[in-house]
């Protein structure tokens, strides 16, 4: 956990400057916007939950931008999620806009440019955390993105107190939280976000096709098989492999990307796991059908930003 605060004996000017440098590196890169305001001030305290970063941000007027020019191939995709706690703020990103006052929330995707502007003191909770972990596909990604997400109806009553609750606890999360917190605050975001009629649709096991359950009931059972591919997995339903990847598409995935994203997911939670931390990095891989320690590293690193022993490592430390 850390809580940094822009240094009193700075001038309003240098202060803006430290902000600015500090949200750069610790969010992604962004550019900070000064508002025509006779002092500024503001703070961010940080906790990491396994992959989720969980952050407080409070500060007065300004904006922040991340523009195409921030945007790099080496950077790591990802979520965030931010929830007004007190003031308002303005959010923008492809040709929409929300407007978020206290208890309201909204989505923005940092493979895109998007804006934040708060014309008056405020305080959020933001969540940051990579893309593969809500396990929606990319149309409803793009679909969510800068709309009002309901807060006061369907789960939001439930989920609510919760995100609250994080903010409130931010300073003791990495002491006291368990990896595993990861998954369920972005679970509980995805519950949130996703309208019940799309959660039907898009959660494997729910009331969708009963040839596809089948399908991926099949490629759940067989993870750890490295030959699992479609020839196999067709075969084995006796359709033709255009028909399944219709059936997997209709779903919002390919096959070959719903196998990785779920393998991956496996190796994650073995790598945050105390019972399996005598359990060698590689052999996570194997296990989950990644028999390259290369192709695994490189995997696991493209979709949570960090190597696989980086993140065993961050599980071991906030078990310390």
């Amino acid at each position: 956990m850390s809580t940094m605060t822009t240094p009193l004996e700075e001038t309003a000017a240098g202060r803006f400057d430290y902000w600015h440098a500090l949200i750069g590196r610790s969010f992604v890169p962004l550019e900070a916007l000064p508002h025509d305001v006779p002092d500024f001030s503001a703070s961010l305290c940080s906790a990491l939950v396994g992959p989720v970063q969980v952050s407080v941000v409070e500060a007065d007027p300004h904006a922040v931008a991340h523009t195409r020019r921030h945007i790099t191939s080496d950077l790591p995709d990802m979520i965030k999620v931010s929830l007004q706690l007190t003031g308002q703020c303005a959010l923008a990103q492809k040709d929409r806009q929300v407007f978020l006052r206290p208890g309201e929330l909204a989505l923005y995707d940092t493979r895109f440019p998007y804006t934040l502007d708060f014309e008056r003191p405020y305080r959020m909770l933001v969540l940051m955390f990579p893309l593969p972990m809500l396990r929606l596909p990319d149309r409803e990604v793009e679909r969510l993105t800068a709309t009002p997400i309901p807060s006061r109806t369907g789960l939001g009553p439930v989920v609510m107190p919760f995100l609250k609750g994080l903010a409130e606890q931010v300073n003791e999360l990495e002491a006291v939280a368990p990896p595993r917190l990861a998954d369920t605050v972005v679970d509980l975001v995805g519950a949130l976000v996703t309208p019940s009629t799309e959660r039907a649709r898009e959660v494997p096991y729910g009331d969708g096709e009963p040839l596809t359950r089948r399908i991926l009931s099949y490629m759940e059972q067989r993870l750890a098989d490295p030959r699992l591919g479609p020839d196999q997995i067709a075969a084995a339903h006796h359709i033709s492999r255009r028909y399944l990847y219709k059936l997997l598409a209709d779903r919002g995935h390919t096959v070959s990307g719903w196998i990785r994203e779920q393998r991956l997911e496996h190796c994650h939670r073995d790598l945050t796991d105390p019972a399996l931390d005598t359990l060698p990095v590689s052999a996570v891989g194997g296990r989950w059908g990644f028999p390259d320690p290369a192709g695994f590293s490189h995997a696991f690193k493209a979709a949570y930003g960090m190597s696989p022993s980086q993140a065993r490592a961050a599980a071991q430390a906030l078990r310390q």
